[in-house]
């Protein structure tokens, strides 16, 4: 498959990365060459110094007639017209970076049907979503929906005093619905089984019925974590502005700094109950002055990585190590690293929207992919085709690589943890953990043939 990718910024860079990694033959378009430089000296991928919104280009012979077109310029004009371009030569797929929240909120459906957009990314709405999922739910590191909703992974950090710390698996009652499915530790998948424990620091990957995660997260781990009242936000651009409004619909009494008065005064305007700061993030006595020391989350996006750093362990030494942090970065090589110096979560706009374009160039079945632990590992949600191998077998006899656990499945609405004895039937919508090398092999149990 032949995928074009038009703009080789950081977004593009880090989506041809991924691409190529899947043996995808990718092209990055892009009219600076100083952009395509790093693409070119360190990926496996044809680079080409052309205007992405020009016919010319799009004619090319390396261009026209290919699979997929992804356009991730900074300019949401351009990325647009490189679709609208893509479809007239022939090219059958397309996807557009879309910054404006105004299109995203207002003319998406427009947009798709007039301009032959296949699939509209918007890094920072899909941050905040993100954010506010996991923020909106106890305890958790990471939440994430598969099956319409009838399934839900659920990530935590395994703390020191936990109750299942140490403890075999095959002992611990989990809820009946919920599964543990997988296990991070010192950088190392493991799938696991009845005699394996967890351990503090350990992240764990719980799944299962949403109403079943729902109590055990609260009941189970960290008892006295806390219901979500005051966050403070530093940055108010479009990601900090988007999760300003979702948290002031829930009801939870937020602040939003930042030094951009315009900035300020258009997100002043969705907030009904929140209010906008118009300061400077790294002022301590202002941080005081409005409360730090009291949220329950200091949420920093600001475009600097490492400004977001300093203020997240500013935040912690502030509430003595009490307020929870959160980080957008851009490089995705900071998440370990602040994860590593005390930061709680640490998010990759980059990644987030990266898992949507891959699940998108597999199709064949392949619904979402979510990339784990700095894309290490997948959580994959992939339909059952006819004549695939797994279909109308025991799980146990199929033999799939031990390197994935099929960790759900939805059949006629309704949500089922498998076990050995499972046979999984096409149409089933199933959910499986792959270590990431590895999901091309894996992904073609669920294929039909061709």
């Amino acid at each position: 498959m032949r995928i074009v990718v038009v703009g080789a910024g950081k977004l593009g860079y880090s989506i041809a990365e991924l691409l190529s990694k899947e043996q995808f033959d990718v092209i990055v378009v892009d009219q600076d060459e100083n952009q395509l430089e790093a693409a070119k000296n360190t990926l496996d991928v044809l680079t080409i110094a052309a205007n992405g919104a020009s016919p010319i280009t799009m004619n090319d012979p390396d261009i026209r007639d290919s699979d997929i077109l992804i356009a991730v310029t900074a300019s949401d004009e351009v990325n647009m017209v490189s679709c609208i371009l893509a479809k007239k030569h022939g090219i059958k797929h397309t996807i557009a970076r879309i910054r404006d929240m105004q299109f995203m909120s207002e003319a998406k459906d427009y947009l798709k049907q007039n301009f032959d957009i296949d699939l509209m990314l918007n890094p920072e709405l899909i941050t905040a979503n993100e954010i506010n999922r996991i923020l909106m739910t106890p305890a958790a590191l990471d939440v994430e929906d598969f099956a319409h909703g009838k399934i839900r992974l659920f990530e935590t950090k395994v703390q020191r005093k936990s109750p299942l710390a140490r403890i075999p698996l095959k002992e611990i009652q989990l809820p009946k619905g919920v599964l543990a499915g997988m296990i991070f530790r010192d950088h190392r998948m493991i799938i696991p089984h009845g005699d394996d424990c967890l351990l503090p620091h350990d992240n764990a990957y719980f799944i299962g019925i949403p109403e079943e995660i729902e109590k055990f997260s609260q009941s189970f781990v960290q008892r006295d974590a806390r219901k979500l009242h005051r966050v403070l936000i530093i940055g108010a651009g479009r990601a900090g502005r988007a999760l300003a409004a979702m948290f002031d619909k829930q009801d939870v009494h937020v602040k939003i700094i930042d030094q951009d008065r315009e900035r300020c005064q258009q997100v002043a305007a969705q907030l009904v109950n929140g209010i906008a700061i118009c300061g400077d993030g790294t002022d301590i006595d202002l941080l005081l002055e409005e409360g730090v020391a009291e949220a329950d989350v200091v949420v920093c996006l600001t475009e600097d990585d490492k400004l977001n750093l300093m203020l997240a362990l500013l935040a912690r030494h502030l509430s003595g190590n009490k307020t929870k942090t959160v980080v957008r970065v851009a490089r995705n090589e900071y998440v370990e690293l602040m994860e590593k110096v005390g930061v709680d979560i640490v998010l990759s706009a980059r990644l987030l929207s990266a898992s949507e374009v891959l699940a998108f160039a597999r199709r064949g079945g392949v619904v979402s992919v979510s990339l784990l632990e700095g894309a290490k590992a997948e959580a994959v949600e992939v339909i059952v085709q006819q004549g695939a191998p797994v279909a109308g077998k025991r799980l146990m006899d199929v033999k799939l690589p031990r390197e994935c656990l099929v960790c759900a499945y939805v059949r006629d609405g309704e949500a089922v943890i498998p076990n050995g004895n499972t046979v999984l039937q096409p149409g089933d919508r199933t959910i499986l953990f792959i270590q990431t090398k590895f999901s091309q092999k894996v992904i073609q149990y669920f294929k039909g043939k061709e």
